[in-house]
C-alpha cells in the first residue's frame, strides 16, 4: 500500500485509499493532526507531536518547530546538545506517522506520496525526499500541496468541468494554484507562492500588537516568556474573529498583563501580510492568461484559511464566497492518498489523468552582447519556463563567444532572475567543441523535466553530433545510500549593482521584479530595455541615462497595465 502524507509546517497527517475513497489515519492519540514539533531530551529520547509541543514551555532548548521553512538550507537545530538538520527533524515526524499507520492498518508501510509546497525549489524538494528516506520510506512521488487538494476536490466534490483556484495558506508557506478539470483530466495551469508566509506570521502580528500596547519588549523576555507570549497570541488570533474583541493576557515577571485587542486593530496590523497575499494570486492568473472572472470556484486549504480576517479579505479580493466544504487541514493528505492509488493503478482512479507544471524556470548561464563588440557574462538564459506543463523537453542553441574556444560549459540553474548568480545552481556539464572563429560552433542544450522533479540535461555539438547527458539530482544536496543508512542508524538511536542614484536603483529593482514575473515575449522586451539602461549607466552620460530610464519606465508602466 502507498500512503499519502501531508508534511506540514504546523501539523502533519497521513491517509490511505479505501474502496470508499481516501481516509485519514488517526495518530496514537486518536487525533488526525500531528503537530510538526520535535523534542529530544538529555537522554536522547525523542518526542513528536503533542507531547513535544507540551515540552516547549518547560524545556525550550529541547524543542524545534516550523523547521519545514528551513528545508534544503544549512540551518541547524540544537536540541539538548544534539545537532539536527531540518530534514532530519522532518524524518522524525514522518517516522511517527509511519508507525501510527502501521499500528492502525496492521501492516508494514514502506512507500509514500509526500506533499510539498508548490513553490518549493529543487533543494527543498530533495531535502523532503531525503527526510522520507531517513524515515524508512520509499518516496514514490512528491505532489504539490495545492495539486493534492485539487485532486481530492476535483474527483469527489465536482461533477462538471470546472476551472478553479486553490488558495493554500498553511502555518508557514503560501501557495496559489490554478487548475482546470475537464472530463477525466485535471490540468495544473499555473502555480505561485511564498515560502515564508503563513499562519505563524499572523500569530507574530498579534504578539507584536500585544507588546506595543503593553509597553513590553521581546528582547527583554526570556525564551520561556516568548513561548508563552506566542501561545497566547495564537489563542487570541483564533478567537478574535468570533468575538470582535479579544482580551489577551500574559503572565510576565509574576504579573498578569492584559490588553484588549479589537478586530479592527488586528486587521490594520495585518495589512502588510494581506497585501503580500495579493501578489502570488496576481502572478498565477497572469501566468495562466486568466482573469478573476474566469475562475469558477476558489478552494481554501491550509489551517490559516480558517481565520476570518483571511476569509473576509479573500471574499473582497475574489468578489465571491470561497468553497469551504472540504476540511482545509485534511484535503492535502487525502489528495496525496489518491495519488498513491493512481500509482497503484487502483480501479477507482485509473481513468484519471493528472498534469502538473514546473514551478520555477530552468535555464543556464550565458554571455550576452549588450552592444556591438561588448559582452557581459553571468546572464541567465531560460530554457524551460515556469508553469510549463510537465513532463517537458525544450532545446536552446548556444554559440561559442571566443575565437578558438574548445569547450562549452553548461551550468544548470533554477530561478527567475536575469542574473545567473541569483538563481539556484543545480549542476553543470562540460563538452569539447572544435576550435574555430567565435560564433561558428554551436551546441544544442536540451532540458527534459519530469513529474518527479528529475531533470535530464543533454548537450549536443551541432557540427559533430557528439553529445553528453546527465541527470541533475542536486549535487550539493545529495547523500549516498551509505550516508543515509548511517544517519538512519544514528537517528534511530535518538532524531542576490547598487547604482549611485536612488532613482536609478528604484527603476532597476522594479524592472528586475517585473522581469521575474514576466514570461516569453514580455520577458524579452523587458530584457532589451533593461540592458539598454544598464549600458547607459556604464557610459555615465547624464542625458543618455535619463532618456534610457524614461524609456524603461514607460515600458514598465505598459507591462504593469
Amino acid at each position: 500500500m502507498i500512503v499519502g502524507i501531508d508534511l506540514g509546517t504546523t501539523n502533519s497527517l497521513i491517509a490511505y485509499f479505501t474502496e470508499e475513497g481516501p481516509k485519514v489515519i488517526p495518530n496514537r492519540l486518536g487525533k488526525n493532526l500531528t503537530p510538526s514539533v520535535v523534542s529530544v531530551d538529555e537522554e536522547g529520547n525523542v518526542y513528536v507531536g503533542e507531547t513535544a509541543k507540551e515540552r516547549m514551555s518547560l524545556y525550550p532548548d529541547s524543542v524545534a518547530q516550523t523547521f519545514k521553512r528551513s528545508m534544503g538550507t544549512e540551518r541547524a537545530y540544537t536540541l539538548s546538545g544534539r545537532v539536527f538538520k531540518p530534514e532530519e527533524l522532518s524524518s522524525m515526524v514522518l517516522r511517527a506517522l509511519k508507525e501510527d499507520a502501521e499500528a492502525y492498518l496492521g501492516e508494514e508501510i514502506t512507500e509514500a506520496v509526500i506533499s510539498v509546497p508548490a513553490y518549493f525549489d529543487d533543494k527543498r524538494r530533495k531535502a523532503t525526499k531525503r527526510a522520507g528516506e531517513l524515515a524508512g520510506l520509499k518516496v514514490e512521488r512528491m505532489i504539490s500541496e495545492p495539486t493534492a487538494a485539487a485532486v481530492a476536490y476535483g474527483l469527489y466534490d465536482k461533477t462538471q468541468d470546472t476551472r478553479f483556484l486553490v488558495f493554500d495558506l498553511g502555518g508557514g508557506t503560501f501557495d496559489v494554484s490554478i487548475l482546470e478539470l475537464y472530463h477525466n483530466i485535471l490540468e495544473v495551469r499555473a502555480v505561485a507562492g511564498d515560502n515564508y508566509l503563513g499562519g505563524e506570521d499572523f500569530t507574530a502580528v498579534m504578539a507584536k500588537l500585544f507588546l506595543q500596547k503593553s509597553g513590553l519588549s521581546l528582547q527583554n523576555m526570556t525564551e520561556k516568556d516568548q513561548i508563552r507570549l506566542y501561545r497566547q497570541a495564537e489563542k487570541a488570533k483564533r478567537s478574535i474573529s468570533d468575538e470582535g474583541t479579544v482580551t489577551m493576557s500574559l503572565l510576565y515577571q509574576e504579573e498578569v498583563k492584559e490588553q484588549k485587542i479589537t478586530a479592527k486593530e488586528y486587521e490594520e496590523a495585518c495589512e502588510e501580510l494581506l497585501m503580500k497575499i495579493r501578489e502570488p494570486v496576481k502572478k498565477s492568473l497572469a501566468d495562466a492568461g486568466l482573469r478573476l472572472s474566469d475562475i469558477d470556484d476558489v478552494l481554501l486549504i491550509g489551517g490559516a484559511t480558517r481565520l476570518s480576517i483571511v476569509r473576509d479579505f479573500l471574499i473582497r479580493l475574489f468578489r465571491k464566497f470561497p468553497d469551504t466544504k472540504m476540511n482545509p487541514d485534511e484535503a492535502v493528505a487525502l489528495g496525496a492518498a489518491i495519488q498513491g492509488a493512481m500509482k497503484e493503478r487502483r480501479e477507482e482512479v485509473k481513468e484519471v489523468i493528472l498534469t502538473d507544471v514546473c514551478s520555477f524556470t530552468l535555464g543556464t548561464e550565458v554571455v550576452v552582447e549588450y552592444e556591438e563588440g561588448r559582452f557581459e557574462d553571468g546572464r541567465f538564459c531560460p530554457i524551460i519556463e515556469r508553469n510549463t506543463v510537465i513532463p517537458a523537453s525544450h532545446t536552446e542553441r548556444l554559440y561559442t563567444v571566443r575565437d578558438n574556444q574548445d569547450k562549452v560549459r553548461v551550468r544548470v540553474l533554477q530561478g527567475e532572475s536575469r542574473f545567473a548568480r541569483n538563481n539556484l545552481y543545480l549542476g553543470e556539464l562540460e563538452i569539447d567543441v572544435p576550435k574555430g572563429p567565435k560564433g561558428q560552433e554551436a551546441v544544442d542544450v536540451t532540458y527534459t523535466y519530469d513529474i518527479n522533479s528529475l531533470l535530464e540535461v543533454e548537450v549536443k555539438v551541432v557540427s559533430t553530433g557528439f553529445s553528453q547527458k546527465m541527470i541533475i539530482k542536486g549535487q550539493d544536496n545529495q547523500m549516498t545510500e551509505e550516508e543515509i543508512k548511517k544517519r538512519m542508524e544514528e537517528l534511530a538511536y535518538l532524531k542576490i549593482q547598487p547604482r549611485d542614484y536612488e532613482e536609478n536603483r528604484l527603476v532597476l529593482l522594479r524592472a528586475e521584479r517585473m522581469y521575474e514575473e514576466a514570461l516569453g515575449d514580455h520577458r524579452k522586451k523587458l530584457d532589451h530595455y533593461i540592458t539598454a539602461f544598464e549600458a547607459a549607466l556604464r557610459r555615465g552620460d547624464h542625458d543618455e541615462i535619463q532618456d534610457a530610464r524614461e524609456a524603461l519606465n514607460q515600458v514598465l508602466e505598459e507591462e504593469d497595465d
